[in-house]
């Protein structure tokens, strides 16, 4: 069969957080949202597929010099870039598909100096519609497609050890039909909602400090985010231990160092120098502290002197990469090096994470040691890309995912409320209007059900006729001119 795109239209929408988002170098208060929206030639029959991405500020790329309106239209023309050379490509498979357009969109970004965890958000985005036309096209979930290798996946291409080897070898039977929501704690994130002054509450009627989320959500695992400076980082973790300590009996977290370190060493030391702190020295030991992510900037983290500096240090904690995540070889690099593992996002590339998630099944069966495949999010919210986003987890069988997009914005509330009703019936385990005048999205004791994801097409449940496409946003690429 004979995979072709037949017409293509981008569509955008700005979104407004309900309160800064603080991680890294970057405060976000906005960001636009597009929408990929395809027609594929499956041989003579055209089906529909969409896809979608949130652009940041300073993710894809950490450039203290530049403000997010310098950077948007380099990220504006990678994603125009790879739906241009989209159009030019024919294939027998989807996976055949995607490694033209990777390998096509490599060679472009290396020749105009662009790095690949940017580059890559075009390919992503491509190929995650393309995904959704296919299982739309197969009246197939994307499990389905997934475990008979439907999709046409090589994961030879990837891992010389992988070879010959299919997906099912190394994934879940099932797909997970609920997991657990780790919570981001933002570098700015109110703690107690006793402190949040009247000027900065966001009343939506959704939860805003820790203490009422965790009691809204009944919450147990956290993604806690550094700053890197000593005297913020210590007395904020031990407001955040004594809190989750008097709330929560056997939470799990996740600490975020958000690239704030150029070296293992320089890593090291702070982390020592928390584990002075009575209270913190229990609150980072292995009861709690699950993994470490991407301590260092990613210029340095891959580099040869990071395998010594880990070897060397008896009490290093697992660590994982997340924005060092950038090219192929990544993940077999950061586990030479001592790292763990590795986190998934779609935007790094579903195909990409399937091999990683196989790989890391395949460390876990034949070597000893801790190895990690762990769910990060990227601000992700519905009706698109968070639901193709869980969708994906589920069949990697990554348990705990770290989700934020439904508390940094408020709920559905950016869309028509015709549309919000039909995800709401399209998807009535994951939203719900609840007692608010917007859907949002449901968390009960701590898990987010997936069952609906996993018997739709590629976790979007809507039709995509031109009605409901039309209410993602205006039509047309992101103005190059957008100003949060």
């Amino acid at each position: 069969m004979s995979i072709s795109l037949n017409a293509a239209q981008f569509r955008h929408l700005s979104m407004n957080t309900r309160f800064p988002f603080k991680y890294g170098i970057a405060s976000m208060t906005s960001l636009p949202h597009v929408f990929l929206c395809v027609e594929v030639d499956f041989g003579g029959k055209i089906v529909k597929g969409i896809s979608s991405e949130g652009l940041p500020p300073k993710w894809f790329t950490k450039n203290p010099d530049t403000t997010f309106e310098e950077d948007l239209p380099e990220m504006i023309t990678v994603l125009s870039t790879a739906l241009d050379f989209s159009k030019k490509i024919k294939a027998d498979t989807i996976f055949e598909f995607w490694v033209e357009l990777y390998e096509v969109q490599e060679r472009w970004a290396k020749e105009e100096n662009i790095p690949p965890l940017l580059a890559h958000l075009g390919s992503s985005l491509v190929e995650r519609a393309l995904i959704d036309a296919f299982c739309r096209a197969s009246k197939k979930s994307f499990h389905e497609v997934l475990r008979k290798n439907d999709l046409g996946v090589r994961l030879g291409y990837f891992y010389d050890e992988l070879k010959g080897g299919q997906p099912a070898d190394w994934l879940p039977d099932k797909p997970l039909n609920q997991i657990i929501a780790r919570h981001t704690v933002g570098l700015g994130d109110p703690l107690l909602g006793s402190e949040i002054t009247k000027k900065d509450c966001c009343q939506d009627g959704l939860p805003q400090a820790l203490d009422e989320v965790i009691d809204e959500y009944n919450i147990t695992h956290f993604k806690i985010k550094i700053c890197g400076e000593i005297e913020i980082d210590l007395p904020r973790l031990e407001s955040i231990a004594t809190l989750l300590k008097s709330k929560i009996k056997g939470f799990k977290f996740t600490l975020d160092g958000n690239e704030q370190f150029s070296s293992i060493s320089e890593f090291r030391s702070h982390w020592e120098k928390l584990k002075e702190n009575a209270l913190l020295n229990s609150f980072l030991n292995e009861d709690h502290l699950l993994f470490v992510e991407q301590p260092l900037h990613r210029d340095f983290a891959l580099n040869d002197d990071v395998v010594h500096e880990i070897n060397n240090w008896d009490e290093c904690p697992a660590m994982i990469i997340d924005e060092s995540d950038g090219e192929l070889i990544s993940l077999n690099r950061a586990l030479e090096l001592g790292y763990r593992g590795t986190s998934h996002k779609n935007c790094k590339g579903v195909f990409k994470g399937i091999a990683n998630a196989c790989k890391i099944q395949f460390n876990r069966e034949n070597k000893e040691g801790k190895w990690i495949m762990s769910g990060e999010d990227l601000a992700n919210v519905g009706p698109v890309a968070l639901l193709n986003d869980l969708t994906v987890m589920s069949s990697l069988g990554v348990s705990h995912v770290e989700r934020n997009g439904h508390h940094y914005f408020s709920g559905l509330s950016m869309y028509d409320k015709d549309l919000q009703k039909k995800i709401c019936l399209a998807h009535p385990d994951l939203y719900s209007f609840g007692q608010l005048d917007f859907p949002s999205l449901i968390i009960k004791n701590g898990l987010i059900s997936v069952d609906s994801l996993t018997k739709s097409a590629f976790g979007c449940g809507l039709e995509l006729d031109e009605e409901n496409i039309k209410k993602f946003g205006d039509s047309g690429m992101v103005p190059e001119n957008w100003k949060s």
